[in-house]
């Protein structure tokens, strides 16, 4: 009875256990227990033999180094014959090419691919952030979203490319810029085919067919397909320079002008 109870929770949403330091909930104790131990013990003391990173569960050794560093990759996709070492990327990766969002929130009914994702957004609604960042303030949902906020503090940028040495403070930074070297482009309009490498890049191609115009602007009502070409409508309005020189310090209305500046007349870069 208690197995189909459990079951049901994935029907239902349930998650009656819930984490008492970062009040994360799950459906099953055993869930919370695995995330009690793996997000809030700082003691890792299972390392991986090729590449020395250390975790606190020895399953999470075993699946990074599937993922990782074995050379076995059995499942494929059917539809770009991308391969994985382990069945649920796989599944996790399909969703790239359906654009199927399985997880739905109750409050506003947003939709997402991942069930994580869901319930980082749902900290929104509950205005649960137990992490801040002792040198801005900023409140965070979780350890690891702290951690990578800091980077914007440091300037660290781990995770570095094995092709051209560029660095990003994002490991997904680092995935989506690998695309321009495997020549990758995972995401496919269905009404033109074009393909992209990154999904923001097709949602915005695909409003060419929509004709959806999401960004206005609150003084001329005026709207735009791309937040980034409202930004800078809005500068006809304010006259604000957004665009500064990190070199010398010159700034621009435009970011062209800026790119135009930096590529041949800053003497700081001469």
């Amino acid at each position: 009875m208690s197995n189909l109870k459990t079951h049901q929770r994935l029907h239902t949403g349930e998650c009656p256990f819930s984490c008492s330091v970062c009040n994360m909930s799950y459906s099953r104790l055993s869930s919370l227990h695995v995330h009690q131990h793996h997000v809030h013990n700082d003691e890792r003391s299972y390392a991986c033999d090729v590449c020395e990173k250390a975790f606190a569960l020895e399953r999470d050794v075993k699946i990074h180094f599937k993922r990782m560093h074995s050379e076995v990759r059995p499942f494929r996709c059917d539809v770009c014959n991308k391969i994985f070492a382990i069945q649920i990327d796989l599944k996790r990766h399909k969703t790239i090419h359906t654009e199927e969002q399985l997880y739905h929130c109750d409050v506003c009914n947003m939709s997402f691919r991942y069930l994580k994702t869901l319930k980082d957004h749902m900290f929104r609604h509950n205005n649960d952030y137990p992490y801040p960042c002792d040198l801005c303030g900023k409140d965070l949902n979780s350890q690891s979203a702290l951690t990578e906020h800091k980077r914007v503090h440091t300037g660290e940028r781990p995770y570095v490319c094995n092709v051209c040495d560029k660095s990003f403070n994002k490991k997904s930074a680092l995935k989506i810029h690998q695309r321009i070297h495997t020549g990758e482009r995972p995401y496919v309009c269905n009404v033109c085919d074009k393909s992209f490498t990154h999904s923001g890049s097709l949602k915005c191609h695909q409003r060419f067919h929509t004709g959806e115009r999401p960004y206005i602007c609150d003084v001329c009502s005026q709207s735009f397909r791309m937040k980034y070409t409202l930004i800078a409508h809005q500068v006809s309005h304010t006259g604000e320079c957004l665009f500064v020189c990190d070199a010398c310090h010159r700034s621009y209305k435009w970011r062209t002008s800026l790119i135009k500046h930096i590529s041949s007349s800053c003497v700081q870069r001469l």
